[in-house]
């Protein structure tokens, strides 16, 4: 019972943690990225399909990210597609190949970009000890209902604990490298 409970804690944690690193591999950095574009929707046959899933998706050098649609006809919705996003980027188009050059970052764009990587890293920590308040609050319940001992719930509340610092650990790993990335030039 106890231990259903620490690995349910232990995924949703892991969760949360998958869901930052998945962040801040789309958040710009110096460097371009294919997932920059993973989240834009293209027209496609009267559905919205992924960007991925109607052209291939590439990096023609460290600043330019190369996007070259299956059908010609796609050309147009997808540059459409790229002037909507939020990317803020204008796409320029050469024959049936779409490139997106990304600029140099400013040194002021640059700390807003590691204010921002703060943010969520302060987001995933709190989603992590929401996690082991409800998992806490599962093991009082079944204290009340005598259900397990006080000795198991100590016990139960330094492993969480230890899963909890475990999961902050990683999340200030995975933010400071992040900003090491965005202030290096």
């Amino acid at each position: 019972m106890l231990d259903d409970i620490k690995a349910d804690a232990k995924t949703r944690m892991g969760k949360s943690i998958e869901s930052l690193k998945y962040d801040l591999v789309r958040l710009r950095s110096a460097r371009a990225s294919t997932a920059l574009v993973d989240n834009i929707k293209v027209p496609y046959y009267g559905a919205d399909m992924p960007l991925a899933q109607v052209a291939t998706v590439g990096l023609a050098d460290s600043r330019t990210i190369t996007i070259t649609p299956w059908e010609k006809s796609m050309v147009a919705p997808i540059e459409k597609a790229l002037m909507a996003s939020d990317l803020g980027i204008t796409p320029t188009t050469a024959g049936t190949v779409i490139r997106l050059n990304l600029p140099a970052l400013t040194e002021e764009r640059r700390r807003d970009l590691a204010k921002h990587v703060g943010h969520e890293g302060e987001s995933a920590k709190i989603a992590v000890r929401n996690v082991r308040r409800d998992a806490l609050q599962q093991v009082k319940n079944l204290l009340k209902e005598k259900l397990v001992s006080e000795d198991d719930e100590r016990r139960f509340d330094e492993e969480v604990q230890n899963l909890t610092d475990n999961a902050i650990k990683e999340i200030d790993s995975a933010v400071k490298a992040k900003e090491d990335e965005l202030m290096a030039l």
